[in-house]
Order: structure tokens, then sequence, then C-alpha cells
């Protein structure tokens, strides 16, 4: 991956000063996904931030896996995240790490915590102790179980670990204050029974630590310095000291938190994103309508676009709602430099050329980029008869049409110069075959006679094209924030992807899945990894040529 330029931000002055003072001597940081789900653009901003921030100050990164809930976890999803991880463009530091690697030590500090008095078992229900929980208005009351002894806690501690009591009958609870106004430090539970199997440590744990009581000590065990998260875990942020402050362990990392990506037009929540996929919504976690790594990379993202993206973006500590139209602008500005260029009609009308052989077929040379000439050419068959798209003939048009017309005459791409004679129209008055004379003397160059011709329309010659199925994407949802919406299904955008069938230049029939190219004058395209083969091509649209949402057109 090439050098970035680094970012300035808030979280970088904070490195920047630790490394100055001596604080630190390096910088490790760590990217902590939960293995439950695939990871959405939202992770992404984390990826590059954590693996970003460990690049610039030549420290290291770590892939952990926040595997302490086995029944919603999946060695599918870790799988899947570490392909996301590595199609981004970073690499983690040594082999994959996970919570449950550190099961034993986190046993061991929660014996410590209750050997001090700071850690009790609760046979109180759950309802119970939302109760006594108190509100942000009321403190909290004492459990009952608050002041067992030390002995009797480790008796019942040794017991939940060997699986004497049922799920949902006892935990393990902090004795930290109940009179907080820091809800996160009334007395949080720390474990409890799950008898479930694990999918690294098998059935070997029937209890298992709490998120909070974990990732704080996985990340002292591993030594990071630095504790990157988003501000809703800012108030965690006192549980995380005082777990650290009351053990005993060397390491304190410091947790700084940041704003998290809220993307206009679609949902960040894992669990609303579950229930797209489980409702039938869309047609998987890689939709290419849907905000995962994996649905953009399969409508044709590139690990680039999505890192720029988050540069621009920046990290703040402010939550705000980021335009879905500054995504798209960097794919889009990557891939007009980059991508090949090629031609498809994805809305067909057929061209006859009545003065052109009919037996005849040329071989022209096109650019594969107007400016990029080390890019090359491609050798793009012509005929008499041509596809052209619907949109690009009218009877009568104003001058501000630049297309065919009949009676006036527009130039195909890297073609002739051709001009609508008459037309044929179905029964219900749509146009199916326009009728054209061209000029033999203007290929790749003006007519002879001074004559302008203003238009440019693409083209694919009928014979040797290749049928193909377009899928055209627009906003999942038809509002900027659909989290808001008391049924976000109510906010779908029906016409989120619109099928189409047409036809594609030869070339493109050993296109490469994910591997972009523009449609001349349509957008921007790559084949469907999944459902395109050289017997059935299928191209999904990534980005228009134009941002047309914000145009409104």
């Amino acid at each position: 991956m090439a050098a970035e330029a680094p970012r300035r931000n808030f979280i970088r002055q904070i490195i920047d000063n630790d490394l100055a003072s001596g604080k630190h001597q390096s910088v490790h940081t760590r990217f902590p996904p939960e293995p439950n789900g695939f990871l959405h653009i939202g992770h992404a901003k984390s990826i590059v931030l954590n693996f970003g921030i460990a690049e610039d100050y030549q420290g290291t990164c770590n892939l952990r896996f926040d595997d302490t809930n086995p029944l919603k976890e999946k060695v599918d999803y870790v799988n899947s995240i570490q392909e996301d991880v590595s199609w981004l463009g970073y690499q983690w530091q040594g082999k994959p790490r996970y919570s449950s690697d550190y099961f034993e030590q986190l046993h061991g500090f929660a014996i410590e915590l209750i050997e001090k008095g700071l850690a009790y078992c609760d046979f109180s229900s759950q309802e119970q102790m939302r109760e006594m929980r108190g509100t942000l208005k009321e403190p909290g009351v004492n459990s009952p179980y608050r002041d067992t002894s030390v002995e009797e806690n480790l008796r019942i501690f040794n017991d939940m670990t060997a699986g004497k009591y049922a799920e949902g009958e006892v935990c393990l609870r902090a004795k930290i204050d109940m009179s907080s106004p820091f809800m996160v430090l009334r007395d949080p539970v720390l474990y409890r029974v799950r008898f479930a199997h694990h999918h690294q440590t098998g059935d070997k744990w029937c209890v298992y630590p709490m998120y909070d009581f974990t990732h704080c000590i996985s990340d002292a065990l591993e030594g990071i310095t630095h504790s990157l998260c988003t501000l809703e875990f800012q108030d965690n942020r006192r549980l995380y000291d005082w777990v650290l402050d009351n053990i005993s362990i060397d390491c304190h990392p410091q947790q700084i938190e940041f704003s998290r990506l809220n993307l206009q037009y679609t949902v960040m929540s894992k669990r609303k994103l579950n229930l797209l996929v489980d409702e039938g919504k869309v047609s998987g976690w890689d939709d290419p309508r849907m905000p995962t790594i994996a649905g953009m990379r399969r409508r044709g993202y590139t690990p680039g676009s999505i890192r720029e993206f988050c540069h621009r973006i920046g990290v703040t500590k402010m939550d705000n709602q980021v335009e879905m139209s500054m995504l798209e602008a960097c794919i889009r500005d990557e891939l007009n430099q980059n991508a090949p260029r090629a031609m498809a009609v994805i809305d067909p009308i057929k061209v006859v050329i009545e003065n052109y052989p009919a037996e005849q077929t040329e071989t022209l040379n096109a650019p594969n980029h107007p400016n990029d000439e080390q890019m090359g050419t491609r050798e793009v068959p012509f005929a008499r008869e041509l596809y052209i798209e619907a949109e690009d003939f009218r009877e009568s048009a104003n001058k501000k049409y630049k297309r065919l017309v009949l009676g006036k005459e527009v130039r195909l791409r890297n073609a002739y110069v051709i001009k609508a004679e008459r037309f044929d129209t179905d029964a219900d008055g749509k146009v199916t075959t326009v009728y054209c004379s061209y000029d033999p003397d203007t290929l790749g160059k003006d007519p002879a006679d001074g004559r302008k011709v203003k238009g440019v329309i693409h083209w694919v010659a009928a014979a040797h094209a290749k049928a193909a199925e377009f899928r055209v994407y627009d906003r999942l949802f038809k509002v900027p924030n659909p989290a808001a919406e008391e049924d976000f299904f109510s906010a779908l955008n029906e016409e989120s992807l619109l099928v189409k069938h047409g036809f594609v230049e030869p070339s493109l029939q050993q296109a490469e899945a994910e591997k972009a190219f523009q449609f001349e004058r349509i957008g921007y395209f790559c084949a469907d990894s999944k459902d395109s083969s050289a017997e059935h091509l299928v191209f999904n649209q990534t980005v228009g040529l134009r941002d047309s949402w914000n145009e409104g057109a």
C-alpha cells in the first residue's frame, strides 16, 4: 500500500505529547471487533485510524477479536473480518489475538478482586438488579448480597466456574459505588454463567467475562499504549480505569474516544443490519447496497477510496452525519483516474446504418483512457447494425440536446459520424430501430466540408455485443437518518435496485470480478463477484459519473 500523508487530529496531538514527554517510547494500538457480524464502513474508520497511526509512528497494531459472547459469534465472522482488514491494505502485528486467549488471566483477576473485597456474587434476578440500579436522577440501592464474605464469594465463584449454577441464577459484580452519578460504576456485572460452545475454547468454560472487564485487561496484557474507541464508551472509561487500578497489572493503557461514523441514507447498527438480512430486505451481508465492507467491495469500491473517505471525514469528538455524496466523491475521483473505459448499452435500441456494407466488419482502436496513453488501446468491432441507448435518440429536440435527432448528425464514440434518417416504433409507440446513414470519411476526423458535429454517443456492434445484466443502485433508504424512524423498514427505498438488460462490447466478456470500468457516458461498473460469468454477465454500478442525487436529477 502506498504511503499516505498523516492527517493531524486531537488523537495524534495526544500521542505526540506522550512521545515527547517520554511517557511512551513507542505506539501500540489495536482493532478489537466482536465477531458477531460483518464489518461496515464505520469499522473502516476505526481500522484506518488504528492501523494508520501505528504505521505513521512506526509502531504496531494488533487485531484482537472480542469473543466474550459465544452465543452470537461465528468463525465465519472471524474469517471475514480478517479478509476485510487485509483487503483495506493493513497487516496486524503477529497472529490475530482473541480475548479468549486471556480467559485464564481474566479469571485470576476476578478472583483477585473478590479477595480484595471489590467483587461479590449476586443471586438477584436481572429485573431486580435493574430496579436496584436507580436512575440518572436517583442513586441505586445496594444488593442484599453485597456484603457477602470474601470466603463465601470465592466458594460461589468457584462453583459458578464448575458449572453448578444455572444461567441467570448468579453473576459476579464489581463492588464500586451504587450512588455514583455514573451508571457504569454502579456495581457492574463482571462475569455471568453461560453454557455455550465457544469457537476458540470449546466447552472449557461455562462462565464468561463481560466486555468492560475483558477489554481493558486485554489491552493491558498486550501492552497497548492508546486504546481508541468511539464516544459511546466515554463513560465506560471510568470502569476501564477502575479495573486496571485495582488489579495487579503493570501496564495501564489510555482510553481515548472519538466520534463514530454516521453515514446518511443507511444504518450502522449491527442489529438493524442483521434485520435487513434476516427479513430478506437485502440479498445478504454482501449486498452491494449494504454499508458493509463486503458489500462495498462487491459493488466496486476500492480500498484506496475507503481509506481516503476516512481521511476526509477526519477524527473529532463531535457526532454528526456524513453525506453519502462525500463517500461517492472519493470513489469517483479514484476511478476517474484509474478505471479503463469501455462501452455498454443498458437500455438498447437498434441502429441500422443503411449505406454501410451489410457483410463488412471493421476493427477499430479505442483508447482505454482518454488522459492516460500508458493504459493502451483495445479493439472494438464496428458493423452495419449497432445498439445505442434509447435516451440517445429523439425525433425532435432543442439545441441543448447533443445526441441523435431525426435529420441530424452525431458522432459515434471512436468511430464515424451518422445521421438519423427514419425510425420504427412498436405498438406502444416506443422507438425500436433508427435507420441512419454514415459519412465514411469521418473516422477519427471531422467532416471534410467543415460542418460541425457537436454530439458524441456510445454504441456496441449488435452482432458482436455480449448480453449483460446491469444492476443500478440507489440509496438503500429514502430519508437521511433512517435509524431515527420508529419503523426503519418503512423508510426503505423500493427503487434502491433497478435491474436492466442490455449489451457490452466483447472485450468485457472476460471482465475480472470487482475490477472497475467506466462505461462511457453512463457510470462506473464492475463485474459481480458472485453472479457474473462469461456465459451470464452481471455488472454492478459502483457510482454514477456525477453526483446526480444532489443535483436533483
